[in-house]
């Protein structure tokens, strides 16, 4: 019995030298969480950020290193993820990386806002003036005095909302003032000369071994980071943050409105087909969605319910093309003006527009000519499909008869001279179920 005994009491000791101390010492290394946001700035990168700072805080991790590449982005959704890093229990450091990275108006705002902002070698940040989206046209003079009013606004709120993250943050107040009003950008070099930042790092290894030591501020206390063989753990988007990304894309809310369009014409002009009606109700509902996220211009809306509206007359009432000509005039209007957001990330793309306006032009003039072609075509079927057709008298008609058309006996009536039984006759008109008759010469 010992001899089984004593390997096995070896081995339990081997498991707890050998497979125990590696799990003991990983777990006492200190904790980074890190997160990428790669694309523009909406409600998806919001919800993303404010879930991260919250695994982060209850896993009592070191520090969250989010790597940033943004071009810009909606405005409410930056200041949501401001308001993160404010109320944030653990350093935020904010990393613009890879190599050729950009930090652009938003994101440039993001940036000042962390409590330690870092820059990879080869990027750039700035860019923070609020574009004014509209304007009036020749001759109207009061809409361009409005639109400067409100640009005016806009570049001083902005102004006022920048100066005071970088001085809260201790940055330069200067710089982040000339980013919004003069769309002022740095390189990574220039950004650290000006305290725009605080550290250029490498990769994620240079920065954590710069990152150690550092003091960071925090609203209640200071504390110091420990990033020394820190391990890190990544935080990925999770099935909605990606959903919510990709419905919240303009140009695929556009698409989703265009299938809608289709799939509900669809099943009007083909009751009971039920699937194209189904696909056509999903994107529809996912499009709305789309709508409650994102700053829509209600106009925009209406002119693309517009555009449906004529498709659908043409097809039931065709017009020679002319209410569907219409229709994509009113479509593509609708989608250059359909998002009301100062920031040209959440903009339709044109390439898309002419896309979707050629594809619907071109199915809806189809369909149209279709519809056109089959009323001018020459009814071949019931009883007005039988005038003109040639068969054989099968008694005499004189003036009354009988012949044999489509694979029935028919009464006739001769309209001229009497026909004889095996004359070939021609159909001239059609009463209830009497033909009137001819003889073919």
């Amino acid at each position: 019995m010992n001899r089984f005994r004593i390997p096995g009491a070896v081995l339990a000791l081997a498991v707890v030298v050998f497979g125990g101390v590696p799990s003991h010492a990983q777990e006492g290394r200190p904790l980074i969480k890190t997160m990428t946001i790669e694309g523009a700035i909406g409600p998806a990168a919001a919800l993303y950020v404010h879930r991260s700072v919250d695994l982060s805080e209850k896993s009592n991790a070191q520090a969250l290193i989010i790597h940033l590449d943004t071009p810009g982005g909606l405005d409410d959704s930056m200041r949501a993820i401001v308001k993160d890093f404010f109320d944030a229990k653990l350093p935020v450091v904010v990393y613009v990386s890879p190599k050729g990275a950009r930090a652009a108006s938003a994101g440039a705002i993001i940036t000042l806002a962390s409590h330690v902002a870092a820059m990879s070698p080869g990027t750039a940040i700035g860019a923070a003036h609020p574009v004014m989206i509209g304007g009036g046209g020749e001759g109207e003079d009061e809409k361009p005095k409005q639109n400067d009013v409100m640009s005016k606004k806009m570049e001083e709120d902005a102004a006022a909302y920048a100066r005071s993250i970088a001085k809260r943050r201790g940055r330069n107040v200067e710089w982040a003032e000339l980013a919004v009003r003069q769309s002022i950008s740095a390189t990574e070099e220039e950004a650290k000369q000006k305290n725009v930042i605080d550290i250029i790092a490498n990769n994620t290894e240079d920065l954590l071994k710069q990152l150690h030591g550092r003091k960071v501020k925090l609203d209640s206390q200071t504390v110091t980071l420990n990033t020394q063989n820190a391990r890190t753990e990544d935080i990925k988007p999770s099935f909605r943050e990606q959903f919510l990304h990709v419905i919240s894309n303009p140009n695929i809310v556009l698409i989703l409105m265009t299938i809608a369009m289709y799939g509900i014409i669809f099943e009007l002009s083909n009751p009971g087909s039920i699937f194209p009606g189904v696909i056509g109700g999903i994107a529809l509902i996912l499009a709305l969605y789309s709508f409650a996220i994102l700053p829509i211009n209600l106009a925009g809306v209406l002119l693309i319910v517009f555009a449906m509206i004529l498709f659908i007359v043409d097809l039931f009432v065709p017009g020679f093309g002319i209410l569907t000509a219409g229709g994509i005039i009113s479509f593509v209007i609708g989608a250059l003006i359909l998002f009301e957001t100062p920031s040209p990330v959440f903009r339709v793309s044109l390439s898309v527009i002419i896309t979707l306006a050629v594809l619907t032009g071109g199915f809806f003039l189809f369909a149209v000519g279709a519809a056109v072609h089959a009323q001018r075509a020459k009814v071949v079927t019931g009883g007005e499909g039988m005038v003109d057709q040639v068969t054989e008298a099968r008694t005499d008609i004189d003036p009354k008869g009988k012949v044999f058309l489509e694979g029935s006996y028919w009464k006739a009536i001769s309209e001229g001279e009497p026909i004889k039984q095996g004359e070939r006759v021609r159909v001239v008109g059609v009463d209830k179920l009497t033909l009137r008759v001819r003889k073919e010469t």
